[in-house]
């Protein structure tokens, strides 16, 4: 009995160390993951060169393979310390994207892209106004950007809003309400396929579609300077929409 208690004795003992070793080596495992992880990270951002190099069919086809890398969710891994050092000296980014304020809408991860890639405009709705057209402005005329994205996405709550009409003016959001009365004429525009609500969901996406398209063609009749840049082809002005079932990007 006694050498029987001993033997068990020694067993508990055994296996309580070769469990400390396997912790002991995954915990190095992981650690050395976390490492190699950091050291392949990406660390440099676009350049000044590469940004007046690249032209913007090139940097839809650089976003449209960002956005296929966010759908199977292999984003890419990015030193954002090192990232945010070199950013501080300059930013050369590649774009500027009109998006709505929509929490489920993440910009950068959308097209897989880091710290000093992209400048974001975001406003309800993706419609344009003049700071915002000024920004375009600034982002291609000055900061050298080669393409302007209105984004628009499913199951905007701003777009649902202006096809039902909701008078915000009445509930003393005076904002809101001129807000939406930019986005009704897109409604207005829109073949009637069925009821005309939100709960029509065809017909709700072919409004957010139009409101895209409506807003680029707004960004030119706003602005000579983006219209001059968009016709000689130095940038590019061009509408999408995000999927929120699907985190696809449809360039329309």
């Amino acid at each position: 009995m006694k050498k029987s208690l001993k033997f068990l004795g020694l067993a508990v003992v055994f296996f309580g160390l070769f469990s400390c070793q396997e912790q002991k080596k995954e915990a190095i495992n992981t650690v050395e993951e976390e490492v190699e992880i950091k050291q392949t990270a990406i660390k440099s951002i676009l350049t000044a060169e590469e940004q007046a190099n690249i032209t913007p069919d090139e940097i839809i086809g650089r976003l449209k393979k960002g956005n296929e890398n966010f759908v199977s969710n292999n984003l890419t891994q990015r030193d954002h310390s090192e990232q945010r050092r070199i950013a501080a000296i300059g930013q050369y980014p590649k774009a500027i994207v009109l998006s709505c304020v929509d929490s489920r809408v993440p910009v950068e991860d959308v097209f897989d892209l880091g710290i000093g890639d992209i400048f974001v405009a975001r406003v309800a709705g993706n419609i344009e106004n003049r700071d915002i057209v000024g920004s375009m402005e600034f982002a291609t005329a000055v900061a050298g950007s080669k393409l302007v994205i209105v984004m628009g996405h499913t199951q905007c709550g701003a777009v649902k809003h202006a096809i039902d009409n909701t008078d915000a003016k009445s509930m003393n959001m005076i904002a809101l309400g001129d807000l939406l009365s930019e986005i009704r004429p897109s409604v207005d525009m829109t073949e009637r396929i069925g009821e005309v609500s939100s709960k029509n969901e065809a017909f709700t996406n072919n409004v957010i579609n139009n409101n895209a398209l409506k807003t680029v063609e707004d960004i030119k009749l706003q602005s000579p300077k983006l219209k001059e840049l968009d016709d000689n082809g130095t940038i590019k002005i061009v509408a999408a929409v995000y999927d929120m079932a699907t985190g696809r990007v449809n360039f329309l």
